[in-house]
This record gives C-alpha cells, structure tokens and sequence, in this order.
C-alpha cells in the first residue's frame, strides 16, 4: 500500500494554555531574526513498526525528551524539509508546493531507512499549525512564516546493525525575516577544495541533518577566506560544480533576448530543489530557456572573463534567490559581471515572489491555501 492510498491519521488538538501575548508576540515579530523565534505550538505524529503512524497530535511548542540512548542522538538518522507560509494580498494565508516538500520529505526518508508519511498527513500537519498559528504569520514586507518538519529515530539502544524501529514527525514554525541581512546583495563564494559535501551513492540528494553538519567545516573555511559562502565541489575531481552551502546555483549565459540559464544537472550528490525546479519551468515560461548542464570551475572563470556568463545566482526555500558576486578559490578570484545583481537574476527573483505573496496570478497550482 502507497503512503497516498494509507488511511487519513487522526490529529487530536490540544491548545496550549500559556500562549504568548498580543505585545510580545509583536515585539519579537517586528525583527524576527532567521529561525530565532518560535510560535505557541507544534505538530507531532510518531511511529513504530508495531503500529505505523500513530498519536496526530496538536500541541503546546515544547521540549522533546529523549533517552540518552536514543538512536538519533549516535546514529545521526534524522530527515527533515522547510517551506514557507506567506500572507498574500487579501489576506489568505498559503503554502508554495507543500506536496513537493512531502514528495522529497519521503524520499529522503527511503534514503535513510526510515518510513514514509502519507503526503496528506504531511500537508495536514502543517494545515493545522498554521490554522492554529495564524497570529504569528507576519504580514511585513519580505517576511514569511519559516516551517520546518523534521522526523527523528527514537528507539532506545546503541546497536548499528539495523534501523530505528521507532520514529517521532514533527513541524515547528518561526517568523523570519530575510534569510541574508541587509537585502538583496551578491554574496561571495569560496570554492572547497579540501571538503566534499556528498559522494555518489551517498546521501547528498536526501535533506538529512549530516549533511549539514559535514558542510560547518567548509563554511568556516569560506569564512577565513572572507567569502560568504563556500561552493561545493565534485567528490572525485573537485572540478565540477554542484551546489552553494544549502542553495542550487544557476549560471545565465548571455544577455537581453538571447539570456538563457542553466544548472547542474541532479546526480545523487546534490539537492533536487524545489525552488530550483520552480525556476526549471518559470524561465522558459518568461522567454527565458533553462536547462540542466553540467559546469567545471574552468568553465565558470572562462565564461566570465569572455562574458559569456553574465550573472549567476543561487536559490532555496530560506533565501529565494541570491546572487553571486565574486568567486575565490585557492590562487584564483574573479568577479561576476560587474559584481553586482543582474536582470535575469532580479526579474526571476521579482516574478516568484509575486506569485507566492499572491501579486500576480499563479498558473501552474503550487499556491496551497492553509488559512
């Protein structure tokens, strides 16, 4: 049985009774910071193989007690996603493509041994936080409603020779302002030769925490470098380009009416975003063609000393799109274009934004309507 033809899960709603008030809640959601702040509840569903999914509940935001045993605190088996609810003009509250979060949500969960969730629970979870969360929806300009489902393994014990036979979903929801401070700035990139983010084969295309965790080291070293962001590499050759820390790349290639854009193709070792798959079928519909090519860094400096790459630009659910002002690497730097954003960039970025804040018609159904 698919996890789609699965019996709905029955959610029992319980209130909590210490929400924050109407003063705070304004004070600390007139500069919410990125992920800082938390609204008054969260959804839980949990899982064992005995019962399959069980215990929908809707709860008071909280601590979540763990065994010092528990599997996920040594064995690293933990999955999750993040999607955004925004208040759109009128006032309806909605999600951008939930159900493709719940498609790779489970997908990465085959990738990490754990079980599926029924995409209608998925969307339903996170139906009923913002329902019950509304308040804490911001209504500012730029400012969204950060959701983060995450699913846990939970059983109590240290052996390695299989996977948890229990599991905790949950989704918590922050306000948050502007992933990057101070607007939209190129950023500049550090390309790692010293780290790999994901090998063939591995768990690069699944949205697990140890990937993240594997990436602080070439961050840091981006950092010492004075570069924003570090730019991962191919495992086998550090030649060809994948992703930027948790965002897709994308790389225009001429200018005006001839500007095409295009981005790594997906080989098991780097993210299928979703809003780099939004941008796949949004370009072409704007005249502009998109494609999926692979790019060396040769290639990338190339092109830009000919200007035949004239801006480049990295997208995720947190940041949107971002550009690409300078790269650096060992021995090398160049800048791109004239460092600063580029029209393509900007016109993509203008046209998903309207289409998720409700400016402008959505004609391909990846609104979702929460509240």
């Amino acid at each position: 049985m698919t996890s789609s033809q699965r019996p709905d899960i029955e959610f029992d709603i319980h209130p909590s009774d210490h929400r924050v008030s109407a003063e705070e809640r304004k004070r600390v959601m007139a500069v919410p910071g990125f992920g800082e702040v938390f609204t008054d509840h969260m959804v839980t569903i949990r899982w064992s193989a005995q019962r399959g999914w069980h215990d929908g509940r809707l709860e008071a935001y909280g601590s979540i007690t763990l065994d010092p045993a528990t599997s996920v605190l040594h064995y690293g088996q933990e999955i999750f996603e993040g999607l955004k609810a925004y208040v759109q003009a009128g006032g309806p509250v909605v999600a951008f493509r939930p159900q493709a979060n719940a498609a790779r949500f489970n997908r990465s969960a085959a990738r990490m041994a754990m079980p599926e969730l029924p995409e209608r629970a998925f969307v339903r979870a996170i139906e009923l936080l913002v329902r019950q969360d509304r308040d804490w929806v911001p209504a500012a300009a730029g400012h969204s409603l950060y959701l983060r489902p995450f699913m846990i393994a939970t059983e109590r014990g240290l052996g390695v020779n299989r996977p948890s036979s229990s599991c905790l979903f949950t989704v918590i929801a922050s306000p948050v302002a502007a992933y990057f401070a101070g607007g939209v700035q190129p950023v500049s990139v550090w390309l790692s030769q010293d780290y790999t983010r994901a090998a063939p084969g591995g768990t690069g295309e699944a949205k697990c925490g140890g990937n993240y965790a594997a990436a602080f080291a070439g961050q840091l070293e981006a950092l010492r470098n004075d570069c924003d962001q570090v730019v991962w590499l191919d495992a086998a050759e550090h030649r060809w380009v994948e992703e930027m820390g948790g965002m897709n790349l994308f790389f225009v290639h001429g200018s005006g009416a001839e500007a095409r854009i295009t981005t790594p193709a997906p080989t098991g070792t780097l993210l299928r975003g979703i809003t780099r798959d939004s941008l796949l079928k949004l370009g072409p519909d704007l005249g502009i063609p998109a494609d999926e090519a692979p790019i060396s860094v040769d290639q990338w400096r190339a092109g830009c000393a000919s200007g035949e790459i004239t801006e480049v630009f990295a997208c995720g659910t947190a940041a949107v799109i971002t550009p690409v002002g300078v790269v650096k690497g060992s021995g090398q730097e160049w800048v791109i274009g004239d460092g600063k954003p580029g029209p393509v960039t900007m016109r993509l970025r203008d046209e998903l934004l309207d289409i998720q804040y409700g400016r402008q018609p959505d004609p391909y159904g990846w609104i979702h309507q929460l509240c």
